[in-house]
């Protein structure tokens, strides 16, 4: 996948050529760390490669070797079409180019040392091994020391080229996960990504909130974006997703959406005043749609969707009237919250600690 940087630079130049007048933000690959991880480390995602001691057993695939280099090809086709765009197309579309990941907030377990260092390294596993190098052209010196020979190193022409590549960067949000240092994992012989990360990883829940739900964070997603900020420096970031999942067929009262959506819009605001250089945000989804991992049974959508009707009839849900009137009002009403506060069992007080 990717190998050919060619072929995909030729797919984007038909891209930028035909959409290029009305697309002014492009965004070359979707989650690319997920695409890596799922697909040629844990097999679970398409095209389901992962070494046969893997929890998925798949029937091809290498779990130790193929997603750092699936990664490495993804980068330099990723840079071959920015620059491709930028030579081509800028001067007259003045469009922009970006790259998405899926990221967590990284929370050490404890406060000890070796549990804060476990939880910057598993960012450098999960961000930095892209955003390195599109900052600085190499990858993290964690990632060079746990894996060694089997990452692929850049030539330095390779390394200019990916270095700078992207004008943004799009982040899909929603969970945090707790970090366990485990060296341990490093003595695993033919160790494949996730041991190489030496962690333990255990998702991060909310005091309140239910098991089809996802947490309501927004502190963790600030202290995330401003570790980034300060590692990286100040570069524009679109939220591409954030949202809250329900089971499908619950109310279209659905005030857990709400409330998430209130905390999430009005903490950006208090991010921007702290000067994080966020450009957009945009709620996952618009409507209840087939979920990679959770199907028809996980909903995210502002309008259900009667799947047992023919014509599939969408209803609007509670929470596309509250984000219409936001959008068209421009502002956050404050009497609306103790009502969301009165229909929501999501905590509103978060815990106390250090999000990386």
């Amino acid at each position: 996948m990717f190998s050919s940087r060619k072929d995909f630079t030729a797919y984007a130049d038909v891209c930028f050529r035909e959409f290029g007048d009305r697309v002014k933000h492009w965004t070359t690959v979707n989650e690319g760390n997920v695409c890596s991880i799922g697909g040629y480390d844990a097999g679970f995602l398409p095209p389901q490669r992962c070494s046969s001691s893997s929890v998925s057993n798949c029937s091809k695939g290498n779990s130790s070797t193929e997603p750092y280099l699936v990664t490495h090809h993804m980068l330099l086709a990723h840079a071959s079409a920015a620059r491709l765009y930028r030579t081509k197309y800028k001067a007259k579309q003045r469009g922009f180019i970006g790259f998405n990941l899926l990221v967590f907030g990284f929370v050490p377990l404890t406060n000890t040392s070796e549990d804060i260092i476990a939880a910057q390294r598993a960012r450098d596993f999960y961000i930095g091994w892209f955003l390195n190098p599109f900052i600085f052209g190499v990858y993290p010196d964690s990632m060079k020391k746990n894996v060694g020979s089997r990452l692929p190193y850049f030539t330095i022409k390779e390394s200019n080229l990916v270095k700078g590549s992207i004008d943004f960067l799009g982040i899909n949000f929603y969970y945090a996960l707790y970090i366990k240092n485990n060296p341990k994992s490093l003595q695993k012989k033919d160790r494949d990504y996730t041991a190489d990360m030496a962690v333990e990883l255990k998702s991060y829940t909310g005091n309140d909130t239910t098991k089809d739900e996802v947490p309501v964070i927004p502190w963790i997603l600030e202290g995330l974006l401003q570790s980034l900020k300060n590692d990286y420096g100040d570069f524009p970031i679109y939220i591409h997703e954030n949202g809250q999942q329900t089971r499908r067929n619950s109310s279209l009262d659905d005030w857990s959406r709400v409330k998430c959506m209130h905390e999430y819009i009005g903490s950006l605001l208090d991010m921007l005043r702290n000067g994080l250089n966020i450009k957009g945000y945009f709620v996952w989804s618009f409507l209840d749609v087939f979920e990679l991992l959770g199907g028809y049974e996980a909903s995210y959508g502002l309008y259900y969707i009667d799947l047992k009707d023919p014509t599939l009839t969408r209803q609007p849900k509670l929470s596309s009237v509250w984000y219409s009137n936001f959008l068209n009002n421009r502002t956050i009403d404050s009497k609306i919250f103790m009502k969301i506060e009165e229909n929501s069992s999501i905590s509103n007080t978060p815990l106390m600690h250090t999000a990386t």
